[in-house]
């Protein structure tokens, strides 16, 4: 069976680098036309500048997504390009350490604004757009939002407190925007992924090289997975493969969150 997205219309944030970049990329590849969107300009340039024009099924958009006029204006820019959106991932997101005792550290505040909200308010703008676009369609699907999330909305790390708890805030939110949006033929899923070379676990084993072989370890299928396995179970949800899917949260992880190894949980 084919997961096909040709022809489809897809928003991409977080599409600068990492698994974002990845998932765009691969959506691209398979037929879709993709907005990559980061506020990174510098980086998009560098990654799809040369393919981006008026041609090609490539553009970039860079614009901090926290503001409201961003994100209307980075709709607009996906409509006067494509005409329309059918599939919304909601890949960027922030990985900051916390000081749970610390009462100046800002990190949650910092992180439910970035890995939720944005998210939350970019998702609202486009599922209107979407049911204005499918009032007239038959289809029992007019459009799927697909946003990024982690094993660590189930997992309990004292420094990763924030970023757990905009995850797990991020998991109920895809819920009930799946039961809202359901009855206009929208659909809300999430991907949580966690032993996956993303640009955060990059950063993190140069660092802490040593940190490999605990994660290695701590998963069943004995690897770290690369991004396009993440986008080809992004790409799943966003085709019409997945039309009775809704309110999922799909997890990635080679079985990591399965086992309860001891002094392995590493996000």
């Amino acid at each position: 069976m084919s997961f096909s997205v040709t022809g489809k219309t897809a928003i991409v944030t977080g599409a600068a680098n990492g698994v974002g970049l990845a998932i765009a990329r691969h959506l691209a590849d398979a037929g879709a036309n993709v907005m990559f969107a980061d506020k990174d300009e510098a980086r998009l340039r560098a990654e799809v500048g040369d393919m981006a024009d008026e041609a090609s099924n490539i553009r970039y958009f860079a614009g901090d997504l926290r503001e409201k006029l961003t994100i209307a204006n980075l709709l607009s820019a996906t409509l006067d390009a494509f005409d329309q959106v059918d599939i919304l991932v909601n890949g960027a997101r922030q990985i900051l350490r916390t000081a749970p005792l610390e009462q100046e550290d800002e990190t949650i505040e910092t992180m439910l604004d970035q890995n939720l909200m944005a998210g939350f308010k970019l998702s609202q703008l486009v599922a209107r757009r979407m049911i204005k676009q499918g009032k007239d369609s038959a289809r029992p699907c007019v459009g799927t939002i697909i946003n990024l999330s982690s094993i660590a909305a189930q997992r309990t790390q004292s420094d990763l407190m924030g970023f757990s708890v905009s995850c797990a805030a991020l998991d109920q939110m895809t819920r009930c925007l799946a039961v809202s949006l359901a009855p206009e033929r929208v659909r809300v899923n999430a991907v949580a992924f966690g032993s996956v070379m993303s640009a955060s676990l990059q950063d993190h084993l140069r660092e802490h090289p040593d940190h490999r072989e605990a994660i290695l370890v701590a998963t069943p299928q004995g690897r770290i997975a690369g991004p396009t396995e993440v986008a080809e179970a992004v790409q799943f949800l966003a085709s019409d493969s997945s039309s009775f899917v809704t309110g999922e949260i799909l997890t990635v992880d080679g079985g990591r969150s399965l086992v309860d190894a001891v002094n392995t949980s590493l996000h």
